[in-house]
């Protein structure tokens, strides 16, 4: 009950910080701008804000929150590592570059954006899995492993805005990452992907659980490791993939709200897995909050943000591992 109460919780400070998201900004809008978004058939000045800017904005922070957070709980318990976020071991930066590439190649067609990052994500997850399986490396050899990962798909997409300069001008923002200027046309194929994503993920709880008990235990009980495996980090990449096609490369949110949802509702995948997707919503949309208002009338990007916060977070899981390693 404790679980639920919280859960619940956490829903109601989401739809309060949407409320919040949705009316705070350079042009600040009341509950009547709300209420009266039309004048004599015609969009007024305040709904033509909240439609076109404040709404795909809040929309774009609960899809890619929810996405990115999902799939750092899916790799968390698939490679059985707690700092195996998304952005740590490459899997943010082979979207990226997938999405990079085929901006360059095929600017216009929107639709296929979400497709190319799934197909980065995938293969540089799938990569990071089977190498760190192959060499028998420890958790934090398999880390430092994706680090490089990171840094040489990164390399390469810059190598690629290098030689094309239509894609310099959006190159910066994209690698910081961030929700201004979100472009519709990538948002609503990257919301479908990512919504039958995470409802697969919920739906196969139970299978999540018993591979979170580890290789050897989940065959006794009689599931087929390999195949759920492969399900699962297809899954995560379609949820690291899409988010990634429309807000860049956000870091950190994979890392940190899947350790804050396990601290606040356990390690059962039920909740866990529940409490990331909303946790993870709510805490974008409140970085996203900071990065537009704390410093008016300038906007930072919810990237850096995100930095500040994440790499902190980051140093402290690695140091408090260090003690646990030492005291064991």
């Amino acid at each position: 009950m404790k679980r639920n109460r919280r859960i619940l919780i956490f829903t109601g400070l989401l739809i309060l910080m949407v409320l919040v998201g949705l009316g705070s900004g350079a042009v600040r809008l009341s509950p009547q701008d709300f209420m009266g978004l039309f004048t004599e058939d015609e969009l007024t000045k305040s709904g033509r804000i909240l439609l076109y800017v404040r709404l795909p904005r809040v929309a774009g922070a609960i899809v890619a929150g929810v996405g990115l957070s999902v799939a750092g709980a899916v790799i968390q318990t698939i490679l059985n590592n707690p700092l195996a976020g998304p952005n740590i071991i490459g899997v943010n930066a082979g979207a990226g570059f997938a999405v990079v590439l085929c901006g360059v190649l095929l600017p216009k067609s929107y639709g296929i954006f979400p497709l190319a990052a799934f197909v980065g994500a995938f293969g540089t997850v799938v990569f990071v899995y089977y190498l760190g399986k192959k060499t028998g490396s420890s958790k934090i050899t398999l880390v430092l492993a994706g680090v490089a990962i990171n840094s040489l798909l990164n390399s390469a997409s810059d190598a690629v805005n290098a030689f094309s300069e239509s894609s310099l001008i959006a190159s910066n923002a994209f690698k910081i990452g961030g929700l201004s200027g979100i472009n519709t046309s990538v948002l609503k194929y990257a919301a479908i992907a990512v919504a039958i994503a995470a409802i697969l993920v919920f739906l196969l709880h139970n299978e999540l659980e018993v591979l979170s008990l580890g290789e050897d235990k989940a065959k006794t009980l009689g599931l087929p490791v390999g195949f759920y495996r492969f399900v699962f980090l297809m899954l995560a990449a379609v949820l690291a993939g899409a988010s990634v096609s429309f807000v860049g490369l956000l870091g950190f949110v994979g890392l940190i709200v899947p350790h804050i949802a396990r601290l606040l509702v356990g390690e059962e995948c039920k909740y866990y897995i529940l409490a990331s997707a909303i946790l993870g919503a709510l805490f974008l949309l409140t970085c996203d909050y900071i990065a537009r208002t704390w410093f008016s009338p300038y906007e930072l990007p919810t990237g850096i943000i995100l930095s500040f916060i994440g790499a902190p977070f980051f140093l402290w899981l690695l140091v408090r591992r260090k003690r646990g390693t030492r005291n064991a």
